[in-house]
């Protein structure tokens, strides 16, 4: 039997973070543009996010649960936002189903309703920025 219940919205506070997010993402693009290695991009949005008072995790080690034992399988989120939002940085030329189900699968494991996942590597970030909600 399928959940016919309207899910929740997301709460202002999470979406703030994600505008925090989205804005940070513009600015290191308009900077720098697309081409760099992921790493550049991920160092750019730590510095940005700690300039605008942003709690953030980075590189955070995520273990699965198989058979009851927990795992390291080497999944790492790149930046948790206060542990509401789940941001998955990328330097793709083409988004894959593969990028949503990874961003997907990291906030199912962590009980995050808010991910975005961003592609540098575009013309226009418009373009590259993906929100996924549970």
């Amino acid at each position: 039997m399928k959940n016919t219940e309207a899910p929740k919205p997301i709460p202002p506070e999470h979406d703030a973070l994600a505008a925090k997010a989205v804005e940070a993402a513009f600015r290191i693009h308009r900077t720098l543009g697309p081409g760099l290695l992921e790493s550049v991009y991920h160092a750019c949005m730590c510095y940005e996010l700690s300039k605008m008072a942003v709690p953030y995790e980075h590189e955070l080690s995520l273990p699965v649960k198989y058979e009851g034992v927990k795992l390291d399988a080497g999944m790492r989120v790149d930046l948790w936002l206060d542990r509401k939002v789940i941001l998955e940085l990328k330097t793709v030329e083409i988004l894959q189903p593969v990028h949503k189900a990874q961003l997907l699968t990291y906030m199912k494991l962590t009980g995050t309703r808010l991910g975005l996942l961003i592609n540098f590597n575009v013309a226009q970030l418009k373009e590259g920025i993906v929100r996924l909600a549970l």
